[in-house]
C-alpha cells in the first residue's frame, strides 16, 4: 500500500489520482490515427525490395541504377546496317523520340531532365541487322554486343565521356531490330567503354517506337532508374491485366499513362511529406491532389505486411477522349516481393462500365468515385471516397 505523505491532504490526492486515470482511459492510443492527431511516419509504409532487381521496393541500388534527379546528359546516335541502309533523315526518326524528354520532366514534377544531344548522321553497323538476334528474351550479352558495335561505330564522331546515357536509334528500314530494350551495365564485367568512360545506361530503340509514342522514352528510361515492368510477361491472358493503362511502365499508350504515385515516391519525385502512411491501426482523412498535377498530398498508403500495402491516389485522364473513364480515386495493391512482369502492382477495379456505349476499356474505368468504398476484410483495410471533384479526392483510409 502506498504511503501518504503527512503534509499532503488525502482527498485532493485521491481526486488527482482518479482524474489522471480517467484521462489516460479517455486518451486514444497512438495507433488510433487522426482521432488522436497522430499519423505514422511516411517511411513506415516504404516497402523493401526483395527480388534483387527492378521491383516495387522503395530502396534502390544506385551502384547499379541511375539516380533519377537533375540533368541527365544523353547522346543520341543513329545506326543503319549493310542489309538495311537508311533512306530517311536522322531528324525524322528523332522527332518520334525527343518529345519524351519533356514528358519525363513534367512527369517528374521538374525534378528530372533528359538533355538529349542528337548526333545526326548515320553510322554503319559492322553486321547485318538480322545478325543481332533481336527477339523477346534477348540476353544481356547479345544486347551488349549490339550496343558495343553502335558505340564503336559512332566513337569517331561522338565524345562519349560527356554523357550519362546513350540512345541508339536504328533506321526505320531495319525491321529486324524489332523492339526497345534498356541496357544496364552489369558490375564486374568489361562492359562497353568509350573515350575513357563506361556506358552504364542505354536505350536501344527498335521498330516499336513507331507503334508507341514518345512516352516509350519514359518507360525505358525508368528501367535505368530501377522501375519494374507492370505488364504481364506470360503469354496467356491479357498482357495489361495488372495495371491497365494507369502507369507508363504498363500500357505505354494508356488513357491515364503516367507514373503511379508509388513509383514517383520510389524515384524521389514525390516527397515523404506528400505521403500519408497508415502502418498501425487507425483512420486518416486525406485530401489527395491528382498525380497529374504538382503539389499537394499524392497518396495514402495502408501497410498490410512486410512487403505489401494498399495505395490510394487521385487520377485525372491525360487524354480528353478518356476523361469520363479515368477520373477518381485509384486503389491498388503493391507487393515488393513480386518480380518485374509478374504483377508487383495490381489495380483494384471499381466495377467499371465497359459496355460498348461507355467507351471504357477494362481497368480504364477503375477509379472509385464519391460514395464508393474499397474493402479487404482479411487485411483489415477500408478506403472510402468521401468527396470528388476539381483537382482531387478526399478519402478516408482505415486499418483495423
Amino acid at each position: 500500500m502506498r504511503r501518504v505523505h503527512p503534509s499532503r491532504p488525502v482527498l485532493p490526492t485521491l481526486l488527482s489520482t482518479v482524474l489522471t486515470v480517467a484521462l489516460l482511459l479517455c486518451t486514444p492510443p497512438a495507433w488510433a490515427g487522426t482521432g488522436a492527431g497522430v499519423r505514422d511516419r511516411a517511411l513506415a509504409c516504404a516497402l523493401p525490395g526483395t527480388t534483387g532487381w527492378t521491383d516495387a521496393g522503395h530502396d534502390t541500388d544506385y551502384s547499379v541504377f541511375k539516380r533519377p534527379t537533375g540533368v541527365i546528359k544523353v547522346a543520341m546516335i543513329f545506326v543503319d546496317f549493310p542489309d538495311a541502309p537508311a533512306t530517311e533523315s536522322p531528324a525524322a526518326d528523332s522527332a518520334r523520340i525527343t518529345p519524351g524528354a519533356d514528358w519525363v520532366r513534367k512527369a517528374s514534377y521538374g525534378k528530372t531532365w533528359l538533355s538529349i544531344t542528337q548526333h545526326r548522321q548515320w553510322v554503319r553497323m559492322p553486321h547485318r541487322s538480322t545478325d543481332y538476334g533481336f527477339a523477346r528474351g534477348l540476353s544481356h550479352e547479345t544486347h551488349e554486343a549490339y550496343l558495343k558495335d553502335a558505340v564503336t561505330a559512332a566513337d569517331p564522331y561522338v565524345d562519349f565521356s560527356r554523357y550519362d546515357m546513350v540512345h541508339v536509334v536504328p533506321t526505320r528500314n531495319a525491321s529486324a531490330i524489332s523492339f526497345t530494350p534498356t541496357y544496364i551495365y552489369e558490375p564486374g564485367t568489361a562492359g562497353v567503354v568509350a573515350d575513357g568512360r563506361r556506358v552504364t545506361w542505354a536505350v536501344t530503340f527498335g521498330q516499336d517506337m513507331w507503334h508507341w509514342d514518345h512516352r516509350l522514352v519514359g518507360h525505358e528510361t525508368a528501367h535505368a532508374f530501377g522501375l519494374p515492368d507492370l505488364y504481364a510477361f506470360d503469354a496467356g491472358g491479357d498482357t495489361h491485366r495488372f495495371t491497365g493503362g494507369w502507369d507508363v511502365m504498363g500500357l505505354i499508350g494508356g488513357a491515364g499513362s503516367q507514373y503511379l504515385a508509388w513509383q514517383s515516391w520510389k524515384l524521389g519525385w514525390t516527397h515523404d511529406s506528400q505521403v500519408v502512411c497508415r502502418a498501425s491501426r487507425g483512420s486518416d482523412t486525406v485530401r489527395l491532389t491528382a498525380v497529374e498535377y504538382g503539389g499537394g498530398t499524392k497518396m495514402a498508403v495502408i501497410r498490410t505486411g512486410p512487403t505489401t500495402a494498399y495505395v490510394v491516389e487521385s487520377r485525372r485522364a491525360v487524354r480528353a477522349d478518356a476523361r469520363a473513364c479515368s477520373t477518381g480515386a485509384l486503389v491498388y495493391a503493391v507487393d515488393s516481393s513480386v518480380p518485374t512482369g509478374k504483377g508487383p502492382v495490381r489495380v483494384m477495379d471499381a466495377e467499371p462500365d465497359t459496355t460498348p456505349a461507355s467507351g471504357c476499356r477494362p481497368l480504364d474505368d477503375a477509379p472509385y468515385r464519391a460514395g464508393r468504398s474499397f474493402t479487404d476484410p482479411a487485411a483489415g483495410v477500408r478506403i472510402d471516397v468521401l468527396r470528388s471533384g476539381g483537382y482531387g479526392e478526399t478519402v478516408r483510409v482505415t486499418k483495423s
